[in-house]
Parts: C-alpha cells; sequence; structure tokens
C-alpha cells in the first residue's frame, strides 16, 4: 500500500484494553470530532474491580455500537476515514483482540492504513493534545489503575520507560483501600470523597522508596498499614479504634497524603535525574485533585512545566490515540498480522513496519 499520510484528513481510533469500549475520530489538528466511551462499572462494580471474561465479552457487544456513534458524532461516513488506529498494548488481552479484531477488519475494508497504538504512551500524549503546543522532550508520567510509570519522552514516538512500581500500581492501591474501609467503587474518586473530611495526618502511613534515588515504586506495604490500622494486626489482644465515618475519613486522607507525596517525589527526582523542564501526567489517578495541587507547587517551585491531562482525557478514552498521526506521518505503520502485547510493558513499543 502507497500512504500519502498528507492527503489523510481523519483517523478513526478504538481502545479497548480494560474496561472501556471507546472510540473517536480526530482531525489532523488533534481536534476530536467524536469521543465516545462505553463503560462497564456497572458490570464490575459487585466485584470490586475488573473481571477480564466479564469485560471481553461486553466489548464484542459494544464495540460496533460505539464506532457507529463516534461516527455519527462526528458527522462523517465510513468513507471518509483515512486511517485506522487502535490500542494494542498494554491490557487485558482479551479486551485487546477485540479492539483489534474490528481495527483490522475496518482497515481491510477501508483499504487504509492501520496504525498501532500504545495505551501508556496516548496517555502522556494526551497532554500534549489538549495543551495545543509541543510537550516535548519532557518527562511523561502514567498513573492509573494498572499503571504507575515514569518515561523520559525525548520525542512523540520516543519513550524510555525509567521507573514503575514493583508491585501494585497507584490506582489498584486506591481500589484496595475503597474496599478495605467499604466506602465503593471505583476506589480513587471514593477515597478523594471520603478524605475530603478527613485529617491527612492523623496517620503516618508508609511512603516508601521516597527518600531513595531509584525511580520505583510500592505501594503493596502501604495497603497492608492500612488493612491493620482499619482491622488490627492479626495475632494481636489490641483493638482497632471503632471505624466511625470520621476515623474512616481520617484513614482515607492519610493513605491518599501518602500516595501523593510518594507520587510527586518521584516526579521531582526525575525532572532532576534527567535535565528535564516538563513534565507531562496521564491516567485515571491523574483526575486527583490532591495529586493536581501538589504536582502544581512542585514545579512551580522547580520552575518546571505542567502538563495534566484534562478530566475527559485521565480515564481510559479511543481521543488519546491522537498519538497514531505522529506514527502515521513517520510512515510507522502495521501490518495486518499485528498482534496484542497484553500485561505491564517495561520495553519501548512493539516494532511497527514502515511503508511508503
Amino acid at each position: 500500500m502507497t500512504v500519502d499520510a498528507d492527503s489523510i484528513r481523519y483517523i478513526l481510533a478504538l481502545e479497548s484494553s480494560c474496561d472501556e469500549t471507546a472510540a473517536a475520530v480526530i482531525d489532523r489538528d488533534l481536534n476530536p470530532l467524536s469521543s465516545v466511551v462505553a463503560s462497564q462499572y456497572e458490570l464490575h462494580r459487585d466485584y470490586g474491580g475488573v473481571v477480564p471474561e466479564i469485560a471481553s465479552r461486553a466489548h464484542v457487544r459494544r464495540v460496533l455500537p460505539v464506532i457507529d456513534e463516534a461516527l455519527k458524532e462526528a458527522g462523517l461516513e465510513l468513507s471518509d476515514i483515512g486511517a485506522v488506529a487502535v490500542a494494542t498494548q498494554p491490557g487485558l488481552v482479551g479486551s485487546l483482540l477485540v479492539g483489534l479484531t474490528a481495527a483490522k477488519t475496518l482497515a481491510l475494508v477501508l483499504d487504509v492504513p492501520l496504525i498501532a497504538v500504545n495505551h501508556i504512551e496516548a496517555h502522556i500524549y494526551a497532554c500534549r493534545m489538549a495543551a495545543k503546543v509541543d510537550t516535548f522532550p519532557c518527562i511523561g508520567f502514567v498513573v492509573s489503575g494498572g499503571h504507575t510509570n515514569i518515561y523520559d519522552c525525548t520525542s512523540p514516538v520516543d519513550f524510555e520507560l525509567i521507573g514503575s512500581t514493583i508491585d501494585d500500581a497507584a490506582g489498584e492501591a486506591f481500589d484496595k483501600v475503597a474496599q478495605i474501609l467499604d466506602i465503593g467503587f471505583p476506589g480513587g474518586p471514593a477515597v478523594e470523597e471520603i478524605a475530603k473530611d478527613g485529617d491527612r495526618k492523623a496517620i503516618r502511613f508508609p511512603r516508601t522508596f521516597l527518600k531513595e534515588d531509584r525511580l520505583e515504586f510500592s505501594f503493596s506495604g502501604l495497603k497492608t498499614a492500612v488493612l491493620y490500622t482499619a482491622n488490627g494486626v492479626p495475632g494481636s489482644h489490641v483493638k482497632p479504634e471503632p471505624l466511625t465515618p470520621q476515623r474512616v475519613a481520617d484513614i482515607a486522607a492519610s493513605f491518599q497524603a501518602a500516595v501523593v507525596d510518594v507520587l510527586v517525589g518521584k516526579c521531582k527526582q526525575a525532572l532532576q535525574q534527567r535535565n528535564r523542564s516538563i513534565l507531562c501526567v496521564g491516567g485515571g489517578v491523574a483526575a486527583n485533585s490532591l495529586l493536581r495541587h501538589k504536582l502544581e507547587q512542585m514545579t512551580r517551585r522547580e520552575g518546571s512545566q505542567l502538563f495534566v491531562a484534562p478530566m475527559s482525557l485521565c480515564t481510559d478514552n479511543a481521543a488519546m490515540a491522537a498519538i497514531a498521526w505522529e506514527s502515521l506521518d513517520r510512515g510507522h505503520l502495521a501490518d495486518l498480522d499485528l498482534d496484542v502485547t497484553p500485561g505491564l510493558v517495561r520495553h519501548r513499543k512493539q516494532k511497527t513496519k514502515a511503508r511508503s
């Protein structure tokens, strides 16, 4: 296929990496002409987390209606689409395959380029997309339910992973703490809401690796500390304080403060270690108001610029796949034998073949 990238006006993007079925149409100026997201919240709520089999089956039912709605919202027909982009990594294998199958089918039928998108890198690119200014090179930070990753981004297509969690992601810790405190799902918004009435200094929870230079995170110990604070230490004769509404609020506020301190501290270290002056932050936990406030304070003190993805682009969506334009313009296209790469990503994106 000979591709004239300059002649392409619209990209249709699909996202199905976890539990959101999403489609968007993005123009060359990085404007999302539509962004449709079908949430599966009600399907997973009773389980306190995403069930992979339920998620993949829901994607099968929803992917075509979501694509149709995205086209209608954009006021376009399928024939107007010049390329199809799809998230292929990381994520749940069954969920990713649904989106990839739909994208391959559309690319084949329409005879248009297929572009692979790294879901995590797209979260960082959402900052560039919303800001309408060049944000590269930068330190990119993705903090979500499945990832807590720091990247040194030398360009929109060159991301070097320089730090990540060694166990749980920050968003997962929020979900588990919300379960411990029995305050609802998803955990991020639930903890933040309850924490508004709490004292963040009431309990001194651990801040793992905060004083160390390595750009790594660990939240398993913090989760255990919250569990013991709420329910008591196994085998101990000392009873925990009753979980009154105020006690729950204090635990939530103290937990949130501990997480935010570590996240902000590691971003500061990354900026200093890589001598960068721009920080781009995306992912679901980036919607947390305390984190945003503390990042603003830190970058102001450091003399750095901060770009945080807008609320609409923090949680999973297809519009952030605007990063596909960068691949398209560089000839980084995928063949129809493209496969998914589930799970956590510890390396650069899978190779795609440049075609004339």
